[in-house]
């Protein structure tokens, strides 16, 4: 068997690092000016925990806003862990990283898209898309695709 490198999978740990180191520092420090985030999730991975009725509201996705109110963000190398208000009823829940689709931060304009994709019964193909703009030069933004260099 063929040894060969599995870029898609090295990249999938980095951003999913980076999305780490990020929501570490916030735990630490708070989110630094207008900063904010929209976290998109894939509410059927196993280690999803989320409350009964935002299972039964939100049965396969789910997108959350971490911006002016939350609490107890923890994060650690699996995932992380936080308590939302939802219309004034605060909900813990616990977000693995595997289980992220997207995370926005749109007051920088930059974005990671985590999609997969079912080939055939046996094999899972990732893709990665890597949305970024700087702020001042407000052009389209880049998108990355990995589909190029998988083995297929």
């Amino acid at each position: 068997m063929a040894r060969s490198i599995d870029y898609g999978n090295l990249m999938h740990r980095a951003m999913r690092g980076l999305i780490q180191s990020v929501l570490t520092e916030v735990a630490d420090h708070g989110l630094p000016g207008a900063h904010h985030f929209f976290i998109t999730f894939d509410t059927t991975h196993p280690d999803v925990q989320i409350a009964d009725w935002l299972k039964e509201r939100y049965p396969t996705e789910m997108t959350v806003v971490i911006q002016h109110w939350y609490e107890n963000l923890s994060v650690n190398d699996e995932g992380f862990s936080i308590t939302l208000n939802f219309g004034n009823n605060p909900e813990p829940m616990v977000i693995p990283f595997d289980a992220l689709r997207t995370f926005v931060d749109p007051s920088v304009e930059f974005g990671l898209r985590f999609e997969t994709q079912e080939q055939d019964e046996d094999e899972d193909d990732e893709d990665i898309e890597v949305e970024v703009e700087e702020e001042p030069a407000r052009q389209d933004a880049e998108i990355v695709s990995l589909d190029q260099f998988r083995k297929h």
